[in-house]
């Protein structure tokens, strides 16, 4: 039995990494509007066609050394970083959530807030098909989940009502509309007490990050917020269950 679950983890893994390369090509190809379907992989430095021996997931970043094969420029460490992070992803959220629906809705949303987020951290907007992409996502969630149907409609607006009520309010300086659309796409999948509690964590672990960022390198006060909605989203997809739990028992 711990074999076939070692095993399993391993699969989960290899999947994750595979589908991490496609991470990147979001990444790489959404800012800048290229097709992300049709057009092959070349280098970003001399535009070399690349082959499928060039595209193994973290192998071949490795095994070239992090340089081109062709011009010998260096290949960003976003690559293999990613791939990893999609793979170790994917395999806490198995862990947490067991053979279900919901892991793989969860992976597969894992995979759209990691393109969400480093896109956001460095042009501070999140392309409107990746929040569409979760939103179809939570779709097949409620569906699958009917009996509480509610449960993930109300999530939908709970705290996108709240930030759409701070983009009015401060005519759109306080807070970006991608991150009103990411949490309204993310609150139906996962549900209106998850999603405050991502809201929270991402409050939190956004402003400790930003002050040292603003203290250490001398940024401003404006900040990419989905990088840290991101982590609240993924923090309550493995230990959404528990923090609820944790919160009921204060008041029993």
């Amino acid at each position: 039995m711990l074999a076939e679950m070692i095993l399993l983890y391993i699969i989960v893994f290899v999947y994750g990494i595979v589908i991490g390369s496609f991470v990147n090509v979001l990444i790489c190809r959404l800012p800048e509007h290229e097709n992300i379907a049709t057009e092959r992989s070349h280098c970003m430095s001399c535009g070399h066609k690349l082959r499928w021996y060039d595209l193994v997931p973290l192998f071949s970043w490795l095994f070239l050394r992090g340089k081109c094969r062709y011009c010998g420029a260096r290949i960003s460490a976003q690559y293999p970083i990613v791939e990893a992070v999609n793979g170790i992803g994917y395999v806490l959220i198995l862990f947490a959530n067991g053979i279900s629906l919901s892991s793989i809705l969860y992976m597969l949303c894992f995979s759209i807030l990691t393109a969400i987020a480093v896109i956001d951290w460095r042009t501070y907007e999140i392309p409107v098909g990746l929040n569409i992409a979760i939103l179809a996502l939570g779709v097949a969630g409620t569906i699958a989940d009917y009996r509480n149907v509610w449960y993930h409609l109300i999530g939908m607006v709970t705290v996108s009502g709240f930030l759409l009520l701070l983009y009015i309010v401060t005519r759109g300086r306080g807070i970006g509309g991608g991150d009103i659309k990411l949490m309204g796409a993310a609150g139906l999948l996962l549900g209106w007490k998850h999603i405050i509690f991502a809201l929270v964590i991402g409050c939190v672990v956004g402003s400790v990050i930003h002050i040292i960022l603003m203290k250490v390198k001398g940024k401003d006060r404006v900040l990419a917020f989905g990088p840290y909605l991101a982590v609240g989203l993924f923090a309550v997809m493995i230990w959404g269950s528990q923090m609820i739990d944790w919160y009921a028992g204060l008041f029993m």
